[in-house]
């Protein structure tokens, strides 16, 4: 059985081991650590760059890098890589990139509440749909430090701006193969009847939690992870969601405002898929409250008790007996 590790540690890891053979890899932070990133500025001090408590120099540096011809790594918090320096990423990588060849890859971590400790100042709910709305922008949000690894390959083979969502705590294990999530940019964890949860990150650690909940009552309930929220396989997608008559967002991001209910309202509508959807996702404004990271998600809607409770009044509005579903094959 694989050990849990930080998605950044499996990442970053894997960086360091490729950068020993690819002298065109290049990795620049601002002022953030890890002792993964130590072995970096020491083994390849030549292609390691610390700029500093300075977003936007971080996003102008990479982008100069990248047109020189580098793969760029850019390495921070989630909220000072995405909003510190919203207009630099902008201009600098998503407009730039329109007529310039270029690979960066802005890792930001702490996605969602992963800071517990921290408060809002470091927690990041608004970063998907910042980051969604620029185009030429690949936004990526693994579930576990083994889909977050395979990303490299994703990084080094696809030219363009990309932003890598990865949690700061250490999360369970889901994949022993990263082969279908890589390729299809999504995975169906569970196969149900009715409705199905669409999770990223954390989430779907959640809406597993959920299902299994469900399925000890004899409901079936589908549990997809989407992982790449800008390139995953439409096709294949819509394959896996087409008996579904409700679709269930879930994520760790404000309700309504751009993120990962956006993108399959928009998909849904573009397909002429029939689904109802049903967003889930962080309630209210930003919150001072201090706890566990599951007693903050229930604070704000989005804990397993919380979506449980959704998951039930939907059914019950849209006379979906749970209980009786057979299991979809």
């Amino acid at each position: 059985m694989t050990k849990p590790l930080a998605m950044r540690d499996a990442l970053l890891n894997r960086i360091w081991e490729r950068m020993s053979t690819d002298p065109k890899i290049f990795l620049v932070t601002s002022d953030f650590g890890s002792p993964v990133l130590d072995k970096i500025r020491d083994d390849f001090p030549e292609r390691f760059i610390n700029v500093g408590i300075a977003e936007q120099n971080l996003i102008n540096v990479s982008a100069g890098l990248a047109l020189e011809g580098f793969t760029v790594f850019a390495y921070s918090i989630a909220p000072f890589i995405t909003m510190r320096c919203y207009e630099q990423t902008r201009v600098s990588l998503a407009l730039l990139s329109e007529v310039r060849s270029m690979n960066v890859n802005l890792i930001g971590v702490g996605a969602g509440f992963s800071y517990v400790m921290s408060g809002p100042t470091h927690q990041c709910y608004e970063d998907l749909s910042l980051m969604r709305t620029m185009p030429n922008f690949r936004v990526l949000s693994p579930a576990d430090h083994v889909s977050s690894a395979a990303l490299l390959d994703t990084c080094l083979n696809n030219l363009g701006p990309k932003y890598l969502r990865l949690d700061a705590q250490v999360l369970p294990v889901l994949y022993a193969s990263t082969e279908a999530i890589v390729r299809d940019g999504f995975a169906v964890h569970r196969s149900g009847q009715n409705l199905c949860l669409v999770a990223s990150g954390f989430m779907v650690h959640t809406a597993l939690e959920v299902a299994e909940s469900f399925e000890k009552e004899g409901a079936h309930l589908g549990v997809i992870d989407i992982m790449d929220l800008s390139n995953f396989s439409r096709g294949d997608f819509l394959l896996a969601i087409e008996e579904y008559d409700v679709i269930i967002s879930l994520e760790e991001g404000f309700k309504g405002r751009g993120g990962l209910d956006s993108m399959l309202f928009d998909f849904l509508s573009n397909h002429n898929h029939p689904a109802k959807i049903i967003n889930v996702g962080v309630e209210g404004g930003y919150r001072f409250d201090l706890g566990t990271r599951r007693e903050l998600h229930e604070a704000v809607g989005i804990g397993p008790d919380a979506v449980r409770a959704k998951i039930q009044t939907a059914a019950d509005s849209l006379q979906i007996n749970l209980v009786n579903a057979s299991k979809r094959k």
